[in-house]
């Protein structure tokens, strides 16, 4: 790979739930695991410590959050910044949503971002179906990597169909699918495309990460929020479906 210029990006999405701003907020500052991955709420005033060693930049609840690192620890990425914008719709009742993804990538621009911004579709649709079915339930999270043999672009079609997922299942289907150790899952497909596969039971989130597209094994995350979850097991249960389908022992 040729070293390229440090290039800047932007990613801007807006999105409308129907739950209440201080909903979205306590999510977005408190609730990572639920939709992203489990991190340090932030200090609440500006020039607090946020996730990651970046530092809170603004911070007027439940209306504007903002942290920036300068320093990612990235080898394509020297700086990154999280905003997130959220305002009242309908009295307060509902929420309008403005979350921009910026900073500075120094290789691999084309990849880096695209990756970025379709990861960017399925997190944010991701918060949206935890807002909107399960919170503000606690969360055990859990997630597990494919082999080395699943960073391929045809990854993410052999899990779905592992699951037993019909190609004609779209985003809405209600289904059951083939879960570790044979179990049927009785769950709604919430999300589906070539790249990323969101399925929601009656107690979880499920998602499947197609990263092959970008050189990476596919992953899986599991957002339980049942009472007795436990994280241990099902990394256990999903690594070895994982290995199931991409002939590991």
């Amino acid at each position: 790979m040729s070293q390229e210029s440090p290039k800047e990006f932007e990613i801007v999405r807006e999105f409308e739930v129907d739950v209440p701003p201080e909903q979205v907020w306590d999510a977005v500052v408190n609730a990572s695991g639920a939709y992203l991955w489990p991190m340090d709420p932030p200090e609440p005033r500006v020039g607090g410590s946020g996730p990651f060693g970046s530092t809170v930049t603004a911070w007027d609840p439940p209306h504007r959050y903002t942290n920036r690192s300068e320093n990612t620890g990235m080898p394509t990425q020297s700086a990154n910044q999280l905003d997130y914008t959220i305002e009242p719709r309908d009295e307060g009742r509902r929420a309008w949503v403005r979350y921009v993804h910026s900073g500075i990538f120094t290789d691999d621009w084309n990849n880096q971002y695209d990756g970025a911004s379709k990861h960017t579709n399925f997190y944010l649709h991701t918060l949206c179906e935890y807002l909107t079915h399960f919170a503000p339930r606690p969360v055990t999270f859990a997630q597990v990597n494919g082999p080395a043999v699943s960073a391929t672009q045809q990854a993410l079609a052999a899990a779905a169909h592992a699951l037993g997922l019909p190609d004609e299942a779209a985003a809405g289907t209600k289904t059951g699918v083939r879960g570790p150790g044979g179990r049927t899952l009785d769950a709604v497909v919430d999300y589906r495309n070539p790249y990323f596969l969101g399925l929601r039971t009656e107690g979880a989130l499920i998602r499947f990460f197609g990263r092959g597209h970008w050189g990476a094994p596919l992953g899986i995350s599991v957002h339980d929020f049942a009472p007795d979850a436990d994280a241990e097991a099902n990394e256990t249960a999903w690594q070895g479906w994982l290995n199931g389908v991409f002939g590991q022992a």
